[in-house]
């Protein structure tokens, strides 16, 4: 499965709209920790790695920002992310970093596994030598 966009149930009400998160139905995996990004300051980049068995979806919450996929073929994506109802789902294998933060953006990142040292790839040239 590739990286790809994820459009969430919106419940629109005049009081303020839902959006919400069930598994299996729109979680293609058991969630497993749950962790955000926020303050990032202007400029900076988030990420920079890939996981090696670990899928991620990742939402802004807040603001804006774009992520940036690059496959193990060497095809590189760009998602704008800048709405709640929507996520990136981001398979294993895919390395991953997000750019262009607005002010005050928040991503929260829901992932398959809990947190393993081991499972990261933060070379880009070991990642390119995958197949």
């Amino acid at each position: 499965m590739k990286a790809h966009i994820i459009e969430f149930p919106k419940i629109l009400d005049p009081r303020g709209n839902l959006t919400f998160l069930q598994s299996p139905q729109q979680i293609p995996f058991q969630i497993k920790r749950v962790f955000w990004t926020y303050d990032v300051p202007g400029g900076e980049q988030r990420g920079g790695h890939a996981f090696r068995q670990q899928e991620e979806i990742i939402i802004a919450l807040s603001g804006s920002f774009d992520v940036v996929i690059t496959n193990t073929d060497g095809n590189s994506e760009k998602f704008f992310l800048n709405r709640s109802y929507y996520g990136i789902y981001v398979p294993a294998l895919t390395w991953r970093h997000m750019e262009n933060f607005s002010t005050n953006a928040l991503s929260v990142h829901l992932s398959s596994m809990v947190y393993s040292a081991s499972d990261y790839i933060y070379s880009i040239e070991e990642f390119k030598g995958i197949k």
